[in-house]
């Protein structure tokens, strides 16, 4: 997996891509991140790369040209065009279905918007979707695309120890992750649950399946709908009182 981020601020990026698991990954090999400055694809000797937006309004705009000639140079390199995302409140919202079909393809072109945006006729020409991280706005496109890249990358054979480590986590299979307790086993009076110290590998799973489903089921319904329930599950929230999706 190789993800190509188009950004002002490559710097910023780098720092956060070369600490904790994705650094260690791409230090290893597991994956490839590497950072554009779109500057370097400006006209002039100040590497201007916005201008103020036709008709009028606050702010400034990322022309599209020196975009393009980023995203030409990348793909001169690769051999081809990889799957262009660009990163925008105006996106559909990122989910963790979405993000395991994107960490299957073979190379990622992330690209951050800043200040208000992009010219339209860039988004036309070059970009396959758009994505969002949430109904707010932030100030860049770096952000977003950082949580996009990491997301992925943890997905990516090699980069987790093994598949359990997100297998299990909320979202991956449209349930909440169980609560999760260490030590000490009382804590300010608070005891960790008794099954989780018994040993019984097969009363630990069974918890946590059941935890996972109540903490889904009280703080994100919805998502009983896409989970793919067991008849043991089933039966397991009907005695918890808790009205069971169809499926």
């Amino acid at each position: 997996m190789r993800i190509d981020l188009l950004t002002l601020f490559p710097e910023v990026c780098e720092a956060v891509l070369s600490e904790s698991i994705v650094g260690r990954a791409r230090r290893k090999g597991a994956v490839q991140v590497c950072c554009h400055q779109i500057r370097d694809f400006a006209f002039d000797r100040h590497q201007r790369v916005d201008d103020s937006p036709f008709g009028g309004g606050m702010g400034m705009l990322l022309m599209a040209e020196p975009i393009a000639l980023c995203l030409d140079d990348l793909a001169a390199h690769l051999g081809g065009r990889p799957h262009t995302v660009y990163l925008s409140p105006q996106g559909n919202t990122l989910t963790q279905q979405r993000v395991k079909e994107l960490a299957a393809m073979d190379g990622l072109a992330l690209l951050c918007g800043h200040y208000e945006g992009v010219d339209e006729r860039v988004l036309d020409e070059y970009v396959d979707e758009e994505l969002s991280i949430g109904d707010y706005v932030v100030t860049g496109g770096e952000l977003p695309a950082l949580i996009l890249a990491d997301a992925v990358c943890r997905l990516v054979p090699g980069v987790l120890s093994a598949s359990e480590c997100f297998e299990l986590e909320s979202h991956y299979n449209s349930l909440l992750e169980y609560p999760q307790y260490t030590r000490p086993a009382v804590w300010r009076g608070r005891a960790a649950p008794d099954v989780l110290l018994t040993g019984d590998h097969g009363k630990v799973r069974r918890w946590r399946r059941e935890q996972a489903l109540l903490r889904t089921a009280r703080r994100r319904p919805e998502l009983l709908r896409a989970a793919a329930l067991t008849a043991e599950d089933r039966a397991f929230l009907r005695r918890a009182g808790i009205e069971v999706p169809e499926g």
